[in-house]
């Protein structure tokens, strides 16, 4: 079977591969290149026991939104403290006199 490759690098696999191997859109494939320059494709299934504990519960309770807000105060205040300091140090000239 043969496939052509876009400007993009994209590559529509031809139907009787997609069925064959039951490949949906969003699909992950494993390439590798041989020595010899063949190219193996291996389409990569999850298994249920990969995904076992994905959806776990999170360890603690979920922040509060009043949580959220002080994180994000204190976290936009270090950013902005550490931008002041290093366009002050970039900038020796505006320095006052």
């Amino acid at each position: 079977m043969l496939a052509t490759l876009t400007s993009k690098g994209q590559v529509t696999l031809p139907k009787e591969i997609r069925d064959a191997l039951d490949l949906d859109a969003g699909a992950k494939l494993d390439f590798q290149l041989e020595a010899d320059g063949t190219l193996r494709v291996r389409a990569l299934k999850r298994s249920a026991v990969a995904i076992v504990g994905l959806l776990q519960a999170p360890a603690g309770a979920a922040p509060t939104p009043a949580e959220m807000d002080r994180a994000m105060v204190a976290h936009l205040a270090t950013k902005h403290d550490r931008i002041l300091r290093e366009a002050a140090a970039a900038s020796p000239a505006r320095r006052k006199r």
